[in-house]
């Protein structure tokens, strides 16, 4: 028996042949679906006759699971799953599973990465040199400045090991950790108010739930150093966009970099044309490395569903 598994992002397999050798070893054919092409419509025809379905950002809804026939597993290619419907999923008998840790390193060298930029006006003065402009250039070092961390898992981990190597500070407000096992990784566990004060980089890496949501606002980017930069790569809606613009006019706080936005793509975002704000288009799973592991996870756990009855890696 062949199974039908829909594959709706582009970058399954993209790096490796072997996540399509694992599916064809577990009998599946695959279905590909131009996810910037296809209309809902389109997308809710494919799902309803698939036994699978890897995806990517873009939303499920309830809608499209509740025309599928025989769906038993929606694997997310990455990590976060907050764009599919998972009460529809769950009413449905639908698994939800991700690849966990598939991306954790590609999106920790990106955060270093977009703080440096930050910090020198990398971009910024790149595009002066490229215009024939040469002078004056003045940005700030990370080096042993202090970062703090809104969440520890695996990304803020690994941001937290390459901030070691700049000799940083480095703080940590996560309630779901104990203090003892933030020590453990040479951090200084401490709470939003002390992160906010205290850190010269502030560095988001909590998942968005309706807790977190536009956790950095108005009040509590005022509660950040005037000098200080805020470092987005986990999810838009941890920060009200409006609140950060007018705190990089008004000189609130000195700058931020962001590879995430509470709507994607983000359009004409009035954030990205600041000079104190380097932007990327969600690029932080994109690397050869994540998109790699990414596919061999998502195939291991669609095999396994199918075979099994369960996932290897499931959210609900």
């Amino acid at each position: 028996m062949a199974y039908k598994v829909v594959i709706a992002t582009r970058s399954f397999g993209s790096t490796s042949d072997r996540p399509a050798q694992i599916l064809a070893e577990a009998g599946c054919e695959l279905i590909k679906v131009d996810i910037n092409k296809a209309t809902d419509a389109e997308y809710a025809a494919a799902l309803q006759e698939a036994d699978a379905a890897i995806v990517g950002s873009r939303p499920i809804t309830a809608e499209m699971i509740g025309v599928t026939h025989k769906l038993k597993v929606i694997c997310m290619h990455g990590v976060g799953v907050d764009h599919i419907n998972r009460d529809a999923a769950q009413a449905r008998g639908v698994i939800v599973a991700n690849c966990p840790g598939a991306n954790s390193d590609g999106v920790a060298d990106l955060t270093l990465g977009l703080m440096l930029a930050v910090a020198r006006r990398i971009p910024h003065y790149m595009q002066a040199l490229q215009r024939g402009e040469w002078g004056h250039a003045v940005g700030v070092e990370i080096w042993q400045k202090t970062l703090g961390l809104i969440g520890l898992g695996r990304i803020g981990r690994g941001v937290a090991e390459r901030a070691a190597g700049f000799r940083m500070r480095v703080l940590v407000c996560d309630p779901y950790l104990t203090p003892a096992a933030i020590a453990a990784i040479g951090a200084h566990p401490t709470d939003l108010a002390t992160v906010l004060a205290d850190a010269d980089f502030v560095s988001l890496h909590a998942p968005a739930t309706p807790e977190t949501r536009q956790l950095i606002n108005r009040d509590t980017l005022r509660h950040m150093k005037p000098t200080a930069y805020l470092i987005n790569t986990a999810r838009g809606d941890l920060v009200d966009e409006a609140a950060l613009y007018e705190a990089l006019t008004t000189g609130v706080i000195a700058g931020a970099a962001l590879d995430v936005y509470s709507a994607e793509p983000p359009g004409a975002m009035p954030l990205l044309k600041l000079p104190n704000v380097v932007a990327t288009p969600h690029i932080g799973a994109h690397s050869r490395e994540a998109t790699t592991n990414a596919s061999v996870l998502a195939a291991q756990n669609v095999a396994h569903v199918l075979q099994t009855g369960d996932a290897l890696w499931k959210v609900a």
